[in-house]
C-alpha cells in the first residue's frame, strides 16, 4: 500500500474528513516518526511495532561494474519490528478469527 491509497481507505472510514485534512494528518504522523528518529529516540505503537535508526559507519565499498573502490558515508537506516499483536493477527487463519472482527 503507497501514501495515497491509505488516504483514500481512511477517506473510506471518515467520510466526515475532506481528503486535504486527512493528507495533513497522515505527513504530520509521518514526519513527528521520522523526526523522532532522526533525534535518536524509539517510536513504539503499541500493538503495531516499533521504529528505531541504527547507524552505519563509512566504509570502503567496490563498484560492482568497474570494482573500483568507493567510499561509502555514515548514515542511519530506519528498522521495523513487529508488535507481537500484530504478528498474532498476520498469521491468524480464516477459521481463528474473533467474531466482530
Amino acid at each position: 500500500m503507497i501514501k495515497s491509497e491509505l488516504v483514500k481507505r481512511l477517506m473510506a472510514q471518515c467520510p466526515h474528513l475532506y481528503e486535504r485534512d486527512i493528507e495533513k494528518i497522515v505527513n504530520v504522523i509521518l514526519e513527528q516518526i521520522t523526526g523522532a528518529l532522526r533525534q535518536g529516540d524509539r517510536v513504539e505503537l503499541r500493538g503495531f511495532g516499533a521504529f528505531t535508526a541504527r547507524r552505519r559507519e563509512a566504509r570502503n565499498g567496490r563498484n560492482p561494474r568497474t570494482g573500483a573502490a568507493v567510499s561509502i558515508s555514515a548514515k542511519a537506516l530506519p528498522f521495523f519490528k513487529t508488535g507481537k499483536e500484530m504478528r498474532q493477527r498476520l498469521n491468524r487463519s480464516e477459521n481463528d478469527t474473533p467474531k466482530g472482527s
